[in-house]
């Protein structure tokens, strides 16, 4: 009998987050930058872009797309983000795995 193996390969998914800033004097490009950075700083994390969502009275939300390997934990980068200083609240707003 011929035993026949396939290779799985891990997929990649396309990840964004809500992130609320502590308060109206925060920095978002300069938070950008560092939610940036870290999410760089997974192997497999891959940066795509960050955009203002008005929420109310002043207060911006930052929309942060980015990739990340299925291997790799999101809980992970999450936690790593929540860790930053100025972030007060995180949210995953989407999640699809890209194809190809």
């Amino acid at each position: 009998m011929r035993v026949c193996r396939t290779l799985i390969r891990m997929a990649t998914a396309g990840i964004q987050f809500k992130i609320m800033p502590e308060n109206l004097e925060i920095d978002l490009k300069e938070l950008a930058k560092k939610i940036q950075e870290k999410i760089e700083s997974f192997e497999s994390g891959v940066f795509n872009s960050t955009e203002e969502q008005p929420i109310a009275f002043g207060l911006k939300a930052l929309l942060v797309t980015f990739a990340l390997s299925e291997s790799e934990e999101v809980d992970s980068v999450e936690n790593a983000i929540r860790e930053i200083e100025g972030v007060s609240s995180i949210e995953m707003t989407d999640y699809r795995r890209a194809i190809g």
